[in-house]
């Protein structure tokens, strides 16, 4: 096989499998939720789930638990990723911090969740040691709410968000650090005005992954929520698999899409406009 056939061959391989499971995929639900109960072209589904006050709340839920969930990784990633990139000297104890890092990733969210359960339960440690501490005069109930959703989520999401970042800092040119300071800036001033932005590109490419996959998390906000708070995709869940509602679950899951990509292309620009 000549050099020149085989970067198209593997062009058309991705090509084909993005077809065959994404694009037609897509194309089966978009179809199906412009269709009516008689088979219709119809856009009644798209009214029913923006007219309506219920779904527009759990369109509101979803994305709120989302942006709340990217924020907090974000902000908490990063000084995580400035102590890993920046601080740590000895390499074999970097290695370990990475290590605890992604070893929950090998874990499934179903375990991870069970386990915040009984965390967050009203006998769990945080509701033992929030009582013990007389921060709270009887146990809480924590579980069935959007706090443990978030909780929930940050835990799952937040390894990707330091991997990321890491990265990014990674790539700082130390030498425009060094720059900066010779210069008579200070620290502060060097991290807002050199660092900072430099890691920008890193950091909106960490948060668009914590938000994509917040907004499409099914797992975790299932059984934190206790069945109390509903978000787009247990909703879609449940369109699909017990009311048999197919161009509604298709209306919701475009909804849920087009709404995501839209927030994601706005985020994606801003980071092109501070770099």
């Amino acid at each position: 096989m000549s050099a020149q056939k085989f970067p198209a061959l593997l062009l058309g391989a991705a090509l084909a499998f993005l077809t065959a499971f994404f694009l037609i995929p897509m194309t089966v639900v978009l179809v199906a939720s412009l269709q009516d109960k008689a088979g219709g072209l119809s856009i009644a589904q798209y009214a029913r789930v923006l007219a309506d006050s219920y779904h527009l709340a759990v369109v509101l839920t979803t994305f709120r638990i989302s942006i709340f969930t990217t924020l907090l990784c974000v902000a908490l990633a990063y000084p995580l990723a400035w102590y890993l990139v920046r601080i740590v000297r000895w390499r074999w104890w970097r290695r370990a911090c990475v290590i605890l890092l992604v070893i929950p990733l090998f874990t499934s969210n179903i375990v991870r969740s069970f386990g915040w359960i009984v965390l967050l339960g009203r006998n769990g440690l945080v509701n033992d040691a929030a009582v013990a501490l007389g921060l709270a005069d009887r146990p809480m109930r924590i579980l069935g709410t959007e706090t443990a959703i978030l909780v929930g989520m940050v835990y799952v999401l937040l390894p990707l968000a330091v991997l990321g970042i890491g990265n990014a800092l990674l790539k700082v040119d130390r030498a425009l650090e060094s720059a900066s300071d010779d210069l008579g800036a200070t620290p502060l001033r060097t991290f807002l005005h050199i660092t900072f932005p430099l890691t920008l590109p890193g950091v909106v490419a960490s948060a668009v992954m914590v938000f994509t996959l917040a907004t499409s998390a099914y797992v975790t906000p299932a059984l934190l929520s206790g069945g109390r708070v509903t978000v787009l995709s247990m909703l879609i869940f449940q369109q699909y698999s017990a009311t048999f509602d197919f161009s509604f679950g298709g209306a919701l899951s475009i909804v849920l899409l087009a709404l995501t990509l839209i927030l994601v292309g706005v985020a994606s620009r801003f980071g092109k406009v501070r770099t």
